[in-house]
């Protein structure tokens, strides 16, 4: 199958959905740089509908002094604020860290359709790592789960950055 996506800054293209997919984590591992530049923890997230980015957002409960303004919350805030609607039927989020607990919920209160991860998170990762949230039969929508774009990239940027705060 062949996507097209308008990725703002990096205009216009039609790939195959695994490029595709790299293409639209690069744009959420840029946002997680804005992240790290403002001393968050560097994950960013991406939010696409048919096609196009509708939302973005990083990491900045310090900064904006906000336990929830996560990645995901924030591109999720973002792209229901584009399209006049908290529900994102169909869209893609693309975070560069798996999502928390918090995050995995309001995936499924989004309705979103696909979420695409790019590095695990053993200790507080809701969707494959430490929990498996929305695999819960109790919930009335299902999201499916890509694991490992640009995994290793995901993981260098939260590693190198915990490397520095700790030394």
């Amino acid at each position: 199958m062949t996507i097209s996506y308008d990725i703002g800054g990096y205009g216009p293209v039609t790939l195959t959905d695994g490029a595709a997919d790299e293409r639209v984590m690069r744009e959420a591992i840029d946002q997680a740089q804005l992240a790290r530049d403002r001393d968050e923890v560097p994950v960013g997230a991406v939010v696409v509908l048919k096609g196009a980015i509708i939302g973005r957002g990083f990491n900045q409960p310090i900064s904006g002094n906000d336990p929830t303004a996560h990645a995901e919350i924030v591109a999720l805030r973002d792209a229901a604020a584009t399209v006049g609607n908290y529900r994102l039927t169909g869209a893609e989020l693309f975070v560069t860290v798996e999502p928390c607990l918090m995050c995995a919920g309001a995936v499924v209160h989004a309705r979103i359709g696909r979420l695409l991860y790019g590095a695990p998170e053993p200790k507080a990762g809701a969707v494959r790592s430490a929990m498996q949230v929305l695999d819960d039969p109790a919930l009335n929508h299902r999201v499916e789960v890509v694991t490992g774009v640009l995994e290793e990239e995901c993981r260098e940027l939260m590693q190198a950055f915990f490397t520095e705060r700790r030394a």
